[in-house]
């Protein structure tokens, strides 16, 4: 059976791919985005769905006020004799050649948790990752960054033993490998197959030059020896390759026996990626002199769909409706570094209300649900009320990227008492604004829609849900793309709700359902 890529669509990357037992899990990166570290499941390689985030206590990991593209990075999760163990990265700052990495690992035998409290283990490099020796030892494997500027800065492979009993890293630190002529060595983890530990790396640079390297070696502390295929994984300098930017992988052997790797790639459309870097999954293939590539190539070139041995029913397409009236907030929602407690997000009363808080240039008190866009063409929806006193109170609907980059079409109130909606453009921080469109809500419910096309989107208002006006200018959705942005851009474009208070005089949003629902994309081949 063909199972078409990317597996999970949208701002899903830097994937950690594990079997337990008959389920598949995958875990991917979150960055600001509040819960931390996104856990997937599947029972076939085909249905994938969200069963829990791992990081859900403030308490314990606190990423209020991080900047854009901080926070959790490249989560790594094993799994050896009933428990799972889930590594990660906080990084608190990713400025010139710093990035100040904390490393940790939680552990439980559930994956929807409860989760242990953190170990921490280094703050040397990032991209950590457990190996679950044949002989019971354990070994904590990350990249090294070296901050001086007359060193390489990203210098090799690091391994050492991790003492379980004690929960701490203990023994001598070994540099396994310096990386390949490509560069940027990071993403390293271990697998051991037929008297072999193989490491497989992501270099390159997450950007278009991106690709997935392998080495191995009869000891797990090395000499570990180049694959002669590498680079084993890329979309650089590919002709009409589909999937670009592919790394960062994890290579398994499925429950069939047969070979597996999920990897990080992007979608672009004008070289841009708007849905952020996504997870695919290919086939591999274990060559007679023992490496493994691609299972149809031996160029590293991904394809479009891998297959399984057996057919599949796939499931109905999730709705994308919620009616807060008869249930809560799912797994697809998230919030900007902190929980919803904290931001005063909640459903009540058959309502999801948002109490109003900062702007969304701001990095605390954001009051902001939303999720990943997906699809590059869909419409969503929300009914709502909401009764502004002033100007600085606001709510509707937000196309967002960072804090720097992101549309919002929302309400307001003017100095005269009169309401209207706005939309609201900012580019790299550069804000503009579309003439102000008088309409009288008077405290009733109403309507906001964008429509999203592809390069383009538009916001809509209504007052009966059936005859929606447009209102701000085109935009264009580049803006919302890893590539459009100043500064690092490893995240992708997400849509929700949200309220301001900009007085401090309160005020709150009352949404009754969201609705995301894809469009057929109109040129583009999905």
């Amino acid at each position: 059976m063909k199972v078409e890529n990317p597996v999970l669509p949208g701002f899903n990357p830097d994937p950690s791919f594990v079997k337990a037992g008959e389920d598949y899990y995958i875990a991917t990166s979150t960055f600001e985005w509040f819960p931390g570290v996104c856990i997937y499941h599947s029972r076939d390689l085909v249905n994938w769905e969200i069963v829990s985030y791992v990081l859900t206590d403030e308490t314990e990991f606190d990423i209020k006020g991080m900047d854009t593209a901080c926070g959790i990075w490249a989560p790594n999760l094993t799994y050896d004799k009933g428990i799972f163990y889930l590594l990660y990265t906080i990084v608190y700052t990713n400025r010139s050649r710093y990035k100040d990495t904390h490393n940790f690992m939680v552990t439980a035998t559930d994956v929807k948790g409860p989760w242990s409290k953190p170990v921490p283990l280094s703050k040397t490099g990032f991209d950590p990752s457990l190996f679950h020796d044949v002989d019971g030892r354990k070994w904590l494997v990350n990249m090294m960054l070296d901050y001086r500027l007359d060193k390489k800065r990203f210098g090799g492979v690091l391994v050492q033993e991790y003492d379980e009993k004690r929960k701490k890293l203990t023994g001598p630190v070994y540099n396994v490998f310096k990386g390949s002529e490509i560069g940027t060595t990071e993403g390293p983890n271990i697998f051991y197959h037929d008297g072999y530990y193989y490491l497989v790396m992501a270099e390159g640079g997450t950007d278009f030059k991106h690709c997935t390297t392998m080495c191995r070696a009869k000891a797990i502390t090395g000499p570990y020896e180049p694959c002669p295929y590498n680079p084993i994984l890329t979309s650089f300098g590919k002709e009409g390759v589909r999937l670009k930017r592919a790394g960062h992988s994890q290579i398994i052997q499925g429950k069939d026996g047969n070979w597996y790797m999920a990897h990080l790639c992007s979608r672009t459309l004008d070289d841009c990626s708007i849905l952020g870097r996504e997870t695919a999954i290919q086939n591999m293939r274990y060559t007679k002199d023992k490496w493994f590539v691609l299972a149809d190539n031996d160029t590293g070139t991904p394809n479009d769909c891998f297959t399984i041995p057996v057919q599949v029913e796939r499931w109905t397409k999730k709705s994308g409706f919620v009616d807060f009236s008869r249930e809560g907030i799912n797994l697809d929602y998230m919030t900007l570094r902190q929980p919803l407690k904290a931001l005063g997000i909640r459903t009540e009363d058959g309502r999801l209300k948002i109490r109003g808080g900062n702007s969304l240039c701001s990095k605390y008190n954001v009051g902001y649900l939303a999720r990943r866009q997906q699809h590059f063409s869909y419409d969503y929806t929300v009914k709502m009320v909401f009764e502004p006193e002033n100007y600085c109170h606001m709510a509707g609907v937000a196309c967002y990227y960072n804090y720097d980059n992101y549309f919002y079409g929302y309400l307001s109130k003017d100095d005269d008492g009169r309401e209207y909606v706005l939309a609201v453009s900012c580019e790299n921080r550069e804000l503009k604004e579309s003439d102000k469109v008088y309409v009288d809500f008077g405290g009733k419910d109403f309507y906001f829609k964008v429509q999203v096309r592809e390069r383009e989107a538009q916001f809509y208002y209504s007052l009966d849900g059936k005859n929606f006006a447009p209102f701000g200018d085109m935009l264009d959705m580049h803006i919302l793309s890893d590539e459009r942005i100043s500064g690092n851009g490893f995240t992708g474009a997400m849509v929700g709700v949200t309220c301001q208070d900009l007085g401090g005089t309160g005020c709150e949003a009352q949404i009754y359902w969201v609705d995301y629902q894809p469009v057929e994309d109109l040129s583009y081949n999905l």
